[in-house]
């Protein structure tokens, strides 16, 4: 084989690798659009008082960590479980939902990293405010991880404060939170 034979098949080789390497690109950059537009939509929705965020974007057996060493930290298997022992035992406290700000997303094929900031009021009266950073595990449009980050002593304040009787009450109140 001559030099510039050499040379051609060489260049050929690496031509037919990078274009199977952009090939393989494209997709990717789409599957990440594709998940960060999903999350971003979904905040959008209950930024704009939409009370579905967690049934739209969770899958039903997602795995949502959280991290800490709060008695809420830890890992929850599924997503009724999760709102069931973590989301509906704070809203039940709340007088006003949290509404979401997002400061930030990042999105690399199936991971959406989002870092927002919430406000509400607590049922007494106290606002609530933290900061968040969820990291999203996508597959198929739904989040079938998550591993969350926030101030767990804004949280716990709130638990804690706030009692609810046996029926999921806050004291003086006839209704009851999801």
């Amino acid at each position: 084989m001559t030099i510039a034979r050499h040379f051609i098949t060489t260049a050929a080789l690496v031509l037919a690798l990078a274009n199977s390497d952009f090939a393989l690109a494209k997709p990717e950059a789409e599957t990440t659009e594709r998940n960060k537009q999903f999350i971003a939509q979904a905040f959008q929705q209950w930024t704009a008082g939409g009370g579905t965020f967690f049934q739209d974007v969770l899958s039903p057996d997602v795995v949502w960590t959280i991290k800490g060493t709060s008695p809420a930290a830890g890992t929850y298997r599924g997503r009724d479980v999760f709102i069931k022992q973590a989301v509906a035992p704070f809203a039940a406290r709340l007088s006003s939902f949290v509404k979401p700000t997002v400061n930030d997303i990042w999105a690399d094929g199936n991971d959406v990293v989002v870092y927002w900031d919430g406000a509400g009021v607590a049922a007494d009266g106290a606002p609530y405010n933290n900061s968040f950073v969820w990291i999203f595990r996508m597959q198929d449009l739904r989040a079938t991880e998550v591993i969350a980050f926030l101030d767990l002593t804004q949280y716990d304040a709130v638990i804690n404060r706030i009692p609810l009787d046996k029926q999921g009450y806050t004291q003086g109140s006839n209704q009851q939170h999801p």
